[in-house]
């Protein structure tokens, strides 16, 4: 086994009754990685993280941290994970810096220790000047912010950030998106999941997809998107529309379709086909371009070709 594996779970199985939540799941996680945990909505991935900090058993498989069995029992491995919840658990009666001192000590923290990792975390997450605050006077996003440093206080090897930046502001997205990545930095190895893919390709060096209960992809984004089969769509403004310029891309090899409106054009060709080159000689030969853009696949467009489903239930 690697020895640099921090996480390794092989063909792991969790049932709730008849529902099986987990189905012979695999995912490793080597030491410094920070690792895109993505899934649609009843994919696994909360039982998965569930059974990864030993909060529950599974039924079946391997589940190792630190390359040390998991179980609910093993409350020394727990010592060194760093769990930050999608809800917000902080006392709103405690000041920040009481919050921190609580969590501390729920570590093992104590002394010099403690005060040093309190006021390091409150200068990380940009709360130092409300640290005798109390959390109900926070914003939204404050909150979360402080939510992250109880989770970190006492430095941890494993950091899991399940949905840190649900419903905040721009603002304090960004800081938290800057603040993992000086996790990162560091060497901290993160489980970071989201239903934000622009987060996901900021901060992440490899990503799982997990749907029904297994990891169903896993690679860096280039892999991932190199995985899946993606028509070349090419936007064009022509200085001179004209019938003529219209069938002309027609007629070039691989060209699926091409959409007129105005001035603007939309040449679909198939994937692969590479048709930029050719186009844009078209073009010039009817009379220019004023503007060009190519549309490249992206991660959305990976997760809906493998799930059949958009990571976010809003989107439209």
């Amino acid at each position: 086994m690697n020895s640099n594996l921090m996480v390794n779970m092989q063909d792991v199985i969790k049932r709730y009754g008849d529902f099986t939540a987990l189905d012979h799941l695999n995912l490793n996680i080597v030491e410094g990685e920070v690792l895109g945990l993505l899934g649609p909505n009843g994919a696994g991935k909360s039982t998965a993280i569930k059974t990864l900090c030993g909060l529950i058993d599974a039924n079946g498989g391997t589940v190792e941290v630190f390359g040390k069995p998991q179980s609910v029992t093993n409350l020394e491995i727990r010592r060194h994970i760093g769990l930050v919840t999608q809800e917000i658990t902080v006392f709103s009666d405690l000041s920040a810096i009481e919050n921190l001192r609580y969590f501390g000590g729920l570590y093992g923290l104590k002394g010099a220790e403690l005060n040093a990792n309190v006021a390091e975390m409150l200068d990380f997450v940009g709360l130092a000047d409300r640290a005798k605050k109390r959390p109900k006077t926070f914003s939204g996003g404050m909150q979360r912010r402080l939510n992250i440093a109880c989770a970190l206080v006492h430095k941890p090897k494993l950091v899991i950030m399940d949905e840190p930046t649900v419903g905040i502001d721009p603002q304090s997205r960004n800081h938290i998106l800057e603040s993992t990545k000086k996790l990162a930095q560091k060497g901290t190895t993160i489980i970071y999941t989201s239903h934000y893919m622009e987060e996901v390709q900021a901060i992440c060096s490899r990503i799982s997809i997990m749907d029904a209960g297994r990891v169903i992809a896993d690679g860096t984004i280039d892999q991932l998107m190199g995985s899946i089969t993606y028509e070349d769509r090419v936007n064009l403004t022509a200085a001179h529309a004209s019938d003529q310029l219209t069938e002309e891309l027609k007629a070039i090899a691989g060209v699926k379709s091409v959409n007129v409106s105005g001035n603007q054009y939309l040449i679909v060709s198939g994937a692969g086909s590479s048709n930029v080159n050719r186009i844009m000689e078209v073009a010039h030969r009817n009379g220019g371009v004023t503007s060009f853009s190519e549309d490249k696949p992206n991660l959305e467009d990976v997760f809906l070709t493998l799930t059949g489903k958009k990571l976010r239930d809003d989107e439209v």
